[in-house]
């Protein structure tokens, strides 16, 4: 029953199409619902009365859990002032695993501290036999030097020559800020927040839900990491825009045999358990210690995808599997 579903973004209100979904039936469910501050979105109204928002939202977070395999994993993304009461539904029917909080600052408000976070709750269908990977980013590095930003002291020979376990605070990824990056929707979230989630919660071919699918983000990450991907969407706009993106779309985001997430010719996450296969991609020094003074590179035969797609907003570019850049270059000419 699940397979009419697969690999589709269908028309409708989320809610009616996700009571339809058997029971057990997805590997991760993410949500980024209307965050009722009137948002200008083109088909429907972003302020209901209190009440009549948080009554909607228990719904489909119940419907979320509901079709959530036992291994399965819940994540739902707002702003604090909801995710507070999003808690209070979901302890009930699910098991808390964090709350992330995703370091994205928005202009003062006045008369309060500063938002410069939104937060991502991560629950699991059952905490028992949650399928969860640790992940991996980058060092991070002051600008001018190019330097470790933490000091390790003398701890530096237990660098890991890729970058630390990620924690609860994601600070690393951006939002999409300039219009020329920007799908024709509010709420836009960045490709690679999408890919992170991915690449923690699900394994290849698993399926991924989006029940207020937008533009099509969670959807293009899942099929750039070789999950399945099901989107519920009310515009028809922004399901052509979705369309559109993923027909153009034909990147595999991986090193090797590793599904990993890229940005800007980087790789910017990459599973723990992977890290064996990916170091003989990169130049490591035999002193692990210099990683302090510079970043590790990937070796100069891995063949990079330059190629920009118009559905590529973010610039997000992708390592090709057995490549070499030498070869591509001669089919190029």
């Amino acid at each position: 029953m699940i397979e009419r579903y697969l690999n589709n973004i269908i028309q409708g209100d989320c809610l009616e199409l996700l009571k339809t979904m058997p029971d057990n039936s997805v590997d991760v469910a993410f949500a980024d619902p209307p965050f009722n501050l009137k948002k200008s979105y083109n088909s429907y109204t972003d302020l209901l009365k209190l009440q009549e928002y948080l009554d909607w939202c228990e719904h489909w977070i119940t419907e979320m859990v509901r079709i959530a395999k036992p291994t399965g994993s819940i994540f739902v993304h707002n702003i604090p002032k909801w995710l507070t009461f999003y808690t209070a539904s979901l302890n009930k029917i699910a098991d808390f695993k964090h709350w992330i909080s995703w370091d994205a600052p928005t202009a003062p408000m006045g008369k309060t501290l500063q938002p410069s976070h939104y937060g991502i709750l991560f629950y699991a269908k059952d905490v028992k036999q949650l399928k969860f990977y640790e992940i991996r980013y980058p060092h991070k590095r002051t600008r001018k030097e190019g330097l470790l930003a933490k000091d390790y002291g003398g701890k530096k020979k237990l660098l890991h020559p890729f970058g630390p376990l990620i924690s609860d605070v994601w600070t690393d990824i951006h939002r999409v800020k300039h219009n020329k990056y920007r799908d024709k929707h509010p709420c836009q979230l960045p490709i690679h927040l999408l890919e992170r989630i991915i690449l923690m919660a699900s394994d290849e071919g698993d399926i991924i839900l989006d029940p207020f699918s937008g533009t099509g983000t969670t959807a293009l990450a899942a099929k750039r990491l070789g999950r399945n991907f099901i989107g519920f969407e009310l515009d028809d706009k922004y399901i052509e825009i979705t369309q559109n993106k993923l027909l153009q779309e034909n990147f595999r985001s991986k090193l090797g045999r590793c599904w990993v997430s890229f940005y800007l010719d980087k790789l910017v996450t990459l599973r723990d358990k992977d890290w064996d296969d990916l170091k003989e991609f990169y130049h490591i020094p035999s002193q692990i210690e210099t990683v302090d003074l510079m970043p590790i590179v990937l070796k100069s035969d891995i063949g990079i995808s330059t190629s920009h797609k118009k559905c590529d907003h973010n610039r997000e570019e992708a390592i090709q599997e057995e490549l070499p850049l030498s070869k591509r270059q001669k089919d190029e000419k």
